[in-house]
């Protein structure tokens, strides 16, 4: 309220937009005033009061539905952007939260200006206290609203807001806000140096592992943001002592893995078992597929000779237990992946063709079993690469 009769006063051409969540009792009086608020001062008013349903964190995802609609506010009636009323008791407290969480942030605090869903939000608040804020629209006989759940000191910020940020002198305040001007400053330096390596010969594992520890995590931290994933300062860490470790790691990342291919760090796809079926040969051609291709047979290690009685056959990614039948016995996959040193992730993916019987014909790279093998070979599988690295 105070940032936009400040606005208002200042002759800003502005609107208001706000999100009713139906989260607390007060919830429809504040939306009412707002409405009247702005009615009375000739200000345009876009409000968002659909049913909010979320899962996990709400405030993380209440903070995602109202950029959302602030964003599509801002394309579909062409503003400039978006401004927020945050302040330095909300700087200050997210800056003790990284802390707590031990977290590398993009920005220590809160940025004056950042990018959000695609379109610019300002914070030009940031230098004043909650209280003179407060004060603000005392003088200025504005009504406001005290959100009671910023009350619950069971959550981390509201704890942090009532035992720290409310104790704290503004001579405290100024030390702790130039201790975080000194740790962007050397943030924002490091972030350069990582990058200008990064664009000169990628993240490759040879030279990561030549750098300082804190320029690791931070390239390590740009990576994972660069596919919307964020990990603590210990979970950096751990993901550091296994790429300083193993030259063909393979990291589970949630719905993704971090690996190396061709000494390259690149965070992949966590891939879906596969089994792509094949009634016929007529079938063979319109097969397609990312992991596999099939082509007129070559004689080879990647090719199969199959009779009638081996149809349908299946194209599938392995299991645990395959084996197929060679000429000295048995060899389990696993192995040969071993004894090939092929990649982990590439494991994962590597197509075997089973026919009826459920047996296993033909792994590409290795051969076909002892009964599926000709000069003449009827088509030949090739394993295609996934890999996305920048």
């Amino acid at each position: 309220m105070a940032l936009l009769d400040m606005c208002i006063s200042a002759g800003i051409s502005c609107a208001a937009a706000h999100v009713n969540y139906h989260h607390r009792p007060e919830a429809e009086e504040e939306e009412a005033w707002v409405r009247s608020f702005c009615a009375a001062n000739g200000i345009a008013c876009y409000i968002k009061n659909d049913p909010f349903e979320w899962t996990g964190n709400f405030e993380a995802a209440a903070r995602q539905y109202r950029y959302a609609f602030f964003a599509r506010v801002v394309n579909e009636h062409g503003f400039s952007g978006v401004l927020t009323a945050h302040h330095m008791d909300d700087l200050l407290e997210t800056y003790f939260m990284q802390e707590e969480k031990g977290i590398i942030p993009e920005t220590w605090g809160l940025k004056e200006e950042r990018m959000i869903e695609g379109v610019l939000v300002c914070r030009p608040l940031l230098d004043k206290t909650k209280a003179e804020l407060e004060d603000y629209c005392r003088q200025k006989q504005i009504r406001t609203f005290h959100d009671v759940t910023n009350d619950d000191c069971s959550l981390q910020r509201n704890r942090i807001r009532h035992e720290i940020i409310n104790t704290m002198s503004m001579a405290d305040r100024q030390l702790v806000l130039r201790e975080i001007a000194v740790k962007n400053a050397v943030l924002q330096e490091r972030r350069c140096r990582v990058n200008a390596w990064v664009k000169e010969a990628g993240l490759k594992l040879p030279l990561y592992r030549t750098w300082g520890g804190e320029e690791r995590l931070m390239a390590l931290r740009n990576e994972l943001a660069a596919h919307g994933i964020t990990r603590s300062r210990r979970g950096l860490q751990e993901i550091d002592a296994v790429l300083l470790r193993h030259d063909d790691p393979l990291v589970p990342l949630g719905d993704a893995v971090l690996t190396v291919h061709d000494s390259s760090i690149c965070v992949m796809e966590t891939p879906e078992p596969y089994a792509v079926t094949v009634k016929n040969p007529e079938q063979l051609q319109a097969i397609s597929s990312s992991d596999f291709r099939i082509e007129a047979g070559v004689p080879g290690v990647n090719a199969v000779t199959v009779t009638d009685d081996d149809w349908p056959l299946t194209v599938r990614s392995p299991k645990d237990g395959d084996k197929i039948a060679m000429r000295f016995g048995h060899k389990s996959v696993h192995r040969f992946f071993i004894d090939r040193k092929i990649p982990r992730y590439d494991r994962m993916v590597w197509p075997v063709v089973v026919n009826c019987r459920n047996e296993i014909i033909l792994v590409p790279g290795l051969g076909c079993d002892k009964g599926h093998y000709s000069i003449c070979p009827s088509f030949s599988v090739l394993q295609l690469s996934r890999y996305n690295c920048r």
